[in-house]
């Protein structure tokens, strides 16, 4: 693996360990060897996780279409699917969920086998992994696409397993 994408809110959140846990994956992805793929805004969580990366040393690529420029929030997901060898969700609003869920959605139509992490820092998706476990109880996700999202707490473990280390 050489770039991780990560996706992340354009807000801050609340509690301030929102912005440690993106502060700390930057760092991680730099200490790592790993260049960092993002929404290319300078808000949010996604200004936290970029700097992290670039005060540690780390590659750093941001992908923003030019309409979005002045908003910060725009992201061009083919580009980024094509520069990334994985992806990382961290806390965030419908904008980071609609891109975790679509790279999961091209995974198992088989547009690309690259892994896809979910950090639920502070379980803050908690209630949407117990959503997955509902539909797949239900009938409506296979166990083998259910599979494809890995979970982890920490960065350190989550990083882990994408990469085929285990970690948890």
């Amino acid at each position: 693996m050489k770039r991780i994408c990560v996706f992340c809110g354009s807000s801050r959140g609340g509690p301030e360990h929102y912005a440690a846990a993106a502060a700390q994956m930057g760092a991680l992805l730099a200490t790592r060897g790993l260049g960092l793929v993002y929404g290319g805004g300078k808000i949010g969580l996604m200004g936290v996780v970029a700097d992290a990366a670039l005060a540690a040393g780390g590659e750093v690529i941001g992908v923003i279409p030019d309409t979005l420029m002045e908003r910060e929030v725009g992201h061009g997901k083919q580009l980024m699917a094509e520069l990334s060898d994985g992806f990382i969700a961290l806390p965030g609003g419908m904008g980071t969920m609609d891109e975790l869920f679509e790279m999961l959605t091209w995974s198992l139509l088989g547009l690309h086998d690259k892994p896809c992490g979910l950090l639920n820092h502070a379980g803050y998706y908690d209630a949407m992994l117990s959503f997955l476990e509902h539909g797949e109880r239900e009938g409506f996700l296979k166990p083998k696409h259910r599979a494809l999202l890995l979970v982890h707490t920490d960065p350190e473990a989550l990083l882990g397993r994408m990469l085929g280390k285990g970690g948890g």
